[in-house]
């Protein structure tokens, strides 16, 4: 038995020992070759193997007299399909103090020659240029410095020549942004070609001189590092362990939204729970989630906060007609104004109430014609009311209520769908119109499940609202996870939505001095996108949210799902701070495609453990690490396995 397995083993190297061998015998330039390449073009070559590829070399020509790490040739090395080698040969300190020398005679010379032709400005150039000739000649000297002569050869590659000649031009402004020149190696392509292989020779010999410091300078070796110098520490950079400040109201960013995308287990509920807990305490930005799975409302009770509960059973009442006054700055006056726009609320909740007579089986009997019966009923809803306008319509005339030393109009009661449900039955006994019939009948019948006085099973929405959403609270928990899951909860979401905007997020906007920083969190939102109308209240709110300095945070398992909805696009465009956690295999590709991740970046989100993720902020990229506290776990872990081992251990200390 051990002579057999020996023998298999045996079996089993020796093609791979043949591999090895058959490689060891071919030299660099064999392994490295294409089949052909034709040299007889002056600019370019044409590089030819399975399919044609062109190649154009260059050569930096000139530098600027003063320059930074790292950003004297960053835009050469990362620009796109390019090659890019550096020549570097130290000067012995015997050559270089004599070239010195030399020079700072020649440069006395002309100094002198200047000041007899009355020339001042060139006399004062070449007495700096002496100065900083002798100041780095006695630094070489005393060992503190060195001479190099360095060569800088690049060679750009693509697989179509129109658009060979488009990023060599790209190339050329790109680079004179930071003041270096480069030159097309003209009738030079092939030498520069090979001396940008890995084959250690220089054949163009178009040097530079440096010095240490600014030879420093030329090296790649810089690490993306994102974060902001305020914030709270969300994770760790894993490439250089430094942590992650993270702001999600830094001036530097376009606007305050951010997408969370990762596959479930990843760690996106701890990711966020972290992140609200940390920024209320550290920097009292007040939270509000839309919770679908009941998993924030440990972190409400634990930061002192509130939890809604909104279920059949629940007497929490949500009334989507609730209407506020917000503030909007004059365009001809440039001040600020309270308005009451009734336009924009008849038409959310138009919105919402197409998403209800659609219902789950997303009917195809509501159109246009019914979106306008269902519209002018809302219209006529505030009408009778005496709503204008005008902020004092809301208010019921001559009444006051006194809270504290402050005095306060009293809001009149807003309409209800049971009001707005009768209003329809009226209109359609009225209606004449035979086109109209059907679609009357249609919305009397699938809306009925609605109405409170009907008994209806989804009634939650119908009456006045039983609370109000506190300004000041460090977290709202909004709990709609007890309804089914199908249709009721993200009817919910849409609902809900459209209610936060009123009472939570342009009350932000009524004193811009005293505004406090505010996130909304909408957990699980792939369940909106089936439904139009959700989807259409979403992105509105992710691009008008900055103006009231809230941030929307969307949080997804199914990217695919944003990726296939156009409509949802948006959401991902508004968001300037984006957290990809563990993927699915099957997403990953849709990533790669909408974010340019690389197929490290994509390789790494495939196998990452959980709470490891890239954090994109703006155009910057890290590898982020987040881990919570042990404190902080005690309210932000979700799986249920360890949520039962840490209270296991508690008892236990407890005894």
């Amino acid at each position: 038995m051990k002579k057999k397995n020996k023998q298999a083993e045996v079996q089993k190297q020796a093609p791979q020992e043949n591999r090895l061998g058959m490689l060891k015998k071919k030299t660099i330039k064999e392994l490295i070759a294409p089949a052909g390449i034709d040299a007889s073009h002056t600019d370019r070559l044409e590089l030819i193997s399975n399919t044609k590829r062109y190649a154009r070399s260059f050569f930096v020509s000139g530098l600027p007299r003063m320059c930074n790490f790292p950003s004297l040739f960053r835009d050469l090395y990362f620009f796109g399909d390019i090659n890019t080698s550096i020549y570097i040969t130290p000067i012995p300190e015997s050559i270089s103090q004599s070239e010195l020398n030399k020079t700072i005679n020649e440069l006395e010379t002309e100094r002198i020659v200047a000041a007899d032709k009355g020339n001042i400005n060139r006399e004062r150039t070449l007495a700096q240029k002496r100065y900083e000739a002798e100041q780095l000649r006695d630094e070489i000297a005393a060992g503190f410095n060195k001479m190099y002569d360095a060569s800088v050869i690049s060679t750009l590659f693509s697989y179509n020549l129109e658009e060979l000649d488009r990023l060599t031009k790209m190339l050329s402004t790109e680079m004179a942004k930071t003041l270096v020149e480069v030159k097309n190696a003209w009738a030079m392509q092939e030498e520069s070609f090979k001396s940008n292989l890995p084959l250690m020779q220089d054949q163009l010999k178009k040097t530079h001189s440096f010095d240490s410091r600014s030879m420093g300078t030329v090296f790649p070796f810089t690490m993306s590092e994102v974060g902001h110098s305020t914030g709270v520490p969300l994770g760790f950079n894993k490439q250089t362990g430094t942590p992650i400040l993270f702001d999600n109201f830094h001036p530097s960013l376009t606007n305050y939204n951010m997408v969370i995308f990762a596959k479930s287990g990843a760690g996106k509920s701890v990711t966020m729970k972290t992140l609200i807990s940390r920024s209320s305490v550290l920097m009292g930005i007040e939270s509000l989630a839309l919770d679908a799975e009941g998993e924030y409302t440990i972190v409400a009770e634990s930061l002192g906060g509130i939890n809604v509960v909104l279920s059949p059973n629940s007497p929490t009442i949500i009334n989507l007609f609730d209407l506020e006054t917000e503030k909007v700055k004059d365009e001809i006056t440039g001040r600020e104004r309270l308005v009451l726009n009734v336009e924009n609320k008849v038409e959310d909740v138009t919105q919402a109430l197409l998403t209800m007579a659609r219902g789950s089986t997303r009917s195809e009997e509501v159109n246009e014609l019914t979106k306008q019966l269902i519209a002018e009923a809302v219209a006529e809803e505030y009408a009778a009311i005496g709503i204008t306008n005008s902020p004092s319509s809301l208010y019921k005339p001559g009444r006051e209520l006194q809270k504290g030393d402050k005095l306060y109009n009293e809001k009149k009661e807003m309409p209800t769908i049971g009001s707005w449900y009768k209003r329809m039955q009226q209109k359609a006994a009225e209606n004449t119109n035979k086109d109209y019939a059907s679609h009357y009948s249609y919305l009397l019948k699938v809306m009925k499940q609605y109405i409170r006085e009907y008994n209806g099973q989804m009634a939650y929405f119908d009456g006045q609202s039983t609370f109000e959403l506190l300004d000041g609270a460090p977290f709202i928990n909004l709990d709609i996870s007890q309804l089914e899951e199908r249709f009721a909860r993200p009817l919910a979401q849409q609902i809900l939505l459209s209610w936060i905007w009123e009472k939570y997020v342009k009350k932000n906007s009524e004193d811009r001095t005293r505004a406090s920083k505010k996130r909304v969190i909408v957990d699980e939102a792939w369940m909106l996108l089936p439904y139009p109308e959700a989807v259409d209240f979403l992105n509105t709110m992710a691009r008008r949210a900055r103006k009231r300095n809230v941030s929307l945070a969307i949080i997804s398992q199914r990217f695919q799902d944003f990726y296939e909805k156009a409509e949802a696009q948006a959401v991902l465009t508004s968001s300037d701070t984006k957290l990809f956690l563990a993927q699915d295999k099957s997403e990953i590709e849709y990533l790669k495609e909408v974010f340019k991740l690389s197929e490290g970046e994509a390789g790494f989100l495939i196998t990452c453990s959980r709470g490891e993720g890239l954090l994109k902020v703006g155009s910057d990229t890290a590898i982020i690490q987040i881990t919570p506290t042990a404190k902080e776990f005690e309210f932000v872990e979700t799986n249920v396995n360890k949520l039962m081992e840490m209270r296991r251990r508690k008892e236990e200390e407890g005894k």
